[in-house]
């Protein structure tokens, strides 16, 4: 990638012209791929065009340093502090999101919304948006590992599962590449399609995606095998969590007997059909267990289980401890 020396000073912009800036909150633990994801068009937006087009900083709680998930610490450029009206928030958010959501940073995001700025998101970043208030009624989305537990914690929120979301003066983007997606669609807004495609170009972003695009690698592709009818019942599955349906009825609907069912996960996923939607069950029930205050029961009850002592005892084979024991050992982390 080119040398970020060659990026144009903010002495050499036209008098006229006022870069535009961007504020990065950093919460503990955020993930740093997609922070630079988000930073690095704006750096080489200023960098093609020859002008300081953007500039940026960033802060945090402390208003010293940081840490990512991945342990490197990063310096801040300072702390909460006051913004402009033609400012847009990106808050990076990354691990254990809800423990990152303290007190100052959700009265400090309430406080500069009422001064009217874009306010946005990436990876986690939307939970904290949402415990501030500030996506009620909106349209947003979240990393896909995270979307069972956001929908639970904010029913008044309309989950979408793209890529990236625009809805007013809200943004909000997946994590990982996605941000990239949503900047290139701020800098083709502000300066047009080519400046975009150009800076997709030098980061060698081949397939520019849309708000349209989806999270996920397609079913085929993520199970490794590209069975038409095998990846409608996995679609089924995935579907139908609460009330899961039996294998013979599964067969029944697609046109095939249970033997015939049975041999076509075998050879394809090496597990039977109860097999593989009893983990996938359980993956959903890990990620509500871990990503919401639901009651145990309650969550056995939203992933097809009849009690929570069957729940317990399917979650101990799969994971080696209970669910009980799953989230007290997260909560003393």
């Amino acid at each position: 990638m080119p040398d970020p020396s060659s990026a144009v000073s903010p002495a050499s912009s036209p008098a006229e012209h006022r870069p535009q800036r961007y504020i990065f909150l950093l919460l503990q633990r955020f993930t740093l791929v997609a922070h630079a994801a988000a930073i690095e068009p704006l750096r080489l937006a200023n960098q093609i065009s020859g002008r300081q087009l953007y500039e940026w900083k960033l802060i945090g709680e402390s208003g010293e340093t940081v840490r990512a998930s991945n342990g490197m610490g990063v310096v801040l450029d300072g702390g909460l502090i006051e913004t402009q009206r033609n400012d847009t928030i990106i808050v990076c958010g990354g691990v254990d999101v809800a423990r990152a959501a303290t007190r100052p940073i959700l009265g400090w995001l309430r406080r500069e919304a009422r001064r009217g700025p874009r306010i946005g998101a990436i990876c986690t970043g939307a939970w904290v948006l949402a415990e501030a208030g500030l996506l009620e009624g909106r349209r947003a989305t979240i990393h896909w590992e995270n979307q069972d537990g956001f929908a639970e914690n904010f029913p008044d929120v309309t989950l979408i599962r793209t890529v990236f979301v625009e809805d007013g003066n809200r943004l909000t983007a997946a994590g990982g590449t996605t941000a990239i997606d949503l900047m290139l669609r701020q800098i083709a807004r502000d300066h047009g399609t080519e400046l975009s495609s150009r800076v997709a170009d030098q980061m060698i972003h081949t397939s520019i995606r849309s708000e349209d695009d989806h999270q996920r690698l397609s079913i085929p592709t993520r199970i490794g095998a590209r069975h038409p009818r095998l990846a409608q019942i996995v679609a089924r599955m995935e579907a139908n969590i609460e009330d899961p349906i039996s294998p013979a009825r599964l067969a029944l609907d697609a046109e095939m007997s249970p033997r015939q069912l049975e041999r076509l996960f075998a050879r394809y996923l090496g597990r039977s059909p109860k097999r593989y939607y009893m983990e996938i069950r359980l993956e959903r029930a890990r990620n509500l267990l871990l990503q919401t205050e639901m009651s145990v029961i309650a969550i056995a009850l939203a992933c097809g289980f009849a009690s929570a002592a069957h729940f317990s005892k399917c979650y101990r084979a799969t994971y080696g401890s209970t669910p009980y024991r799953q989230r007290g050992a997260a909560a003393a982390d």
